[in-house]
Order: structure tokens, then sequence, then C-alpha cells
């Protein structure tokens, strides 16, 4: 299960990063709106597993509330999920 969680981490991460800094200025310098639908629809899919399987692994490593805070925000934050997995990844798998 963690290393479902790592790479749907992984890529929820990258598709966030492609939303905000590809699709959104398409759509708002370039009036290109159609990749924000694409992309935008592939990163809310992915950001619902890593939220699914955040909860999964919460109750499965009896992770406490803060950790499941620290590991929910990081995916709402640029880059989050591969500053949680660097700085933390060891201690949020291992207990």
């Amino acid at each position: 299960m963690i290393k479902i969680f790592k790479t749907v981490a992984f890529w929820e991460g990258i598709s966030l990063l492609f939303l905000l800094f590809f699709a959104m200025p398409l759509k708002y310098i370039w009036d290109l709106p159609m990749a924000v639908s694409i992309i935008g629809m592939a990163h809310g899919i992915l950001f619902l597993g890593y939220v699914a399987l955040a909860i999964v692994l919460f109750i499965e490593l009896k992770w406490s509330l803060k950790i499941l805070a620290g590991v929910l925000l990081a995916s709402l934050l640029p880059f989050g999920t591969f500053y949680m997995e660097k700085k933390y990844g060891s201690t949020i798998y291992n207990g």
C-alpha cells in the first residue's frame, strides 16, 4: 500500500505543478482553456486517490492526526508532496 501511495503522491504533485505552471497560464494568458480541463480532471482524480490512500495509511499505520494533517496539507502546496516524502518519508512509513 505504501508503494501505491508513493506513486500516487508523486503523480499528484506532478499534476499540480502542470496545472499551476502550464495549464493555468495557457488559460489566463493565451485564452486556451482546454489544458485546464484535461490536466484539471487528471489532477482531481489523483488528488482524490491521494486523500483516500492517506486515510487508509492513517488507519493501517496508526498515524497521529498531526501526521495525517501534514500529509494532506502537502497535497495542497506546490512541491508539497515531494517535500513531505523527502523530509518525513522514513518517519511516516515506519512509525
